[in-house]
């Protein structure tokens, strides 16, 4: 993959897109149930090493990439296009301190995004950034957290819950008090709202998250699940089902009986 990305990135930094571009969408695996991650991935990653020395050049593929932002099609390789756009973004942020300011207003878009797999790039580009400078990362996804809608929401959610990220006391913490944020605010929707897509979108991200980040720390994991069990919510005891469901907590048997007992 490398072999074949390295000429043809050089190429489109010069100024030939078309080569690139027919590649990563022969390459995207689209339409179809899953796109190509590790070749968006790979893309992103080969153009952070090049950025600090060609920064203008990077910056008119990227914008060219996702020139489609607001009307691509799901589910085809021009959504593919516009993903490795976004990664890219997020791998050349990484990079580049003088980027990141533009590129966060930027996630804070495509996570608004109509079509979800430019949705998901948008969290991808964020544990780009949350691996390489996670307190600066942390401090933005904290206050969009606060500020955002639902699909922003869980696009911080989605980020922060990758298991080789949870590496420390410190963003552990901060994961388990972002699912305590959202949960609070889905808890606090009036059952009037709760049937909108965007809410769905939410609801469905803390169906997992809240796991990924119990597993990371099961002690104060467990304890919120046991908190938010008791609100006799009916939205909440779904999330709690569908993590609860989760093969990364079956060693816990103890305190999912707990939560279980809890809701009944």
């Amino acid at each position: 993959m490398e072999d074949t990305l390295q000429p043809l990135v050089e190429r489109a930094l010069n100024g030939q897109t078309g080569f690139l571009e027919f590649y990563l969408r022969n390459q995207s695996r689209l339409p179809g149930p899953r796109a190509n991650i590790d070749l968006a991935q790979a893309f992103g990653n080969h153009l952070a090493f090049l950025v600090p020395d060609l920064p203008d050049e990077t910056r008119a593929l990227l914008n060219y990439l996702v020139r489609d932002e607001g009307r691509v099609a799901t589910n085809t390789p021009d959504e593919f296009i516009v993903m490795c756009g976004v990664l890219g973004f997020g791998a050349c942020a990484a990079a580049m301190p003088a980027w990141r300011d533009e590129v966060f207003s930027r996630i804070e878009r495509y996570a608004q995004n109509h079509a979800w797999r430019v949705r998901e790039s948008a969290a991808l580009a964020l544990q780009k950034l949350l691996a390489t400078v996670p307190d600066e990362t942390l401090l933005w996804l904290m206050d969009l957290l606060d500020r955002g809608d639902c699909l922003q929401m869980r696009a911080c959610l989605a980020a922060i819950s990758e298991p080789a990220l949870l590496n420390s006391a410190h963003v552990i913490a901060s994961a388990l008090v972002m699912q305590r944020v959202a949960l609070e605010y889905l808890h606090d929707l009036p059952s009037s709202e709760r049937k909108r897509a965007d809410v769905r979108v939410l609801r469905q991200a803390l169906g997992y998250t809240l796991s990924v980040v119990t597993a990371a720390n099961p002690d104060d994991g467990f304890a919120l699940m046991c908190e938010i069990a008791t609100w006799n919510d009916f939205d909440i005891n779904w999330v709690l089902r569908e993590n609860l469901k989760k093969r990364r907590l079956a060693r816990f048997r103890a305190y999912t009986e707990k939560v279980i007992a809890l809701m009944a």
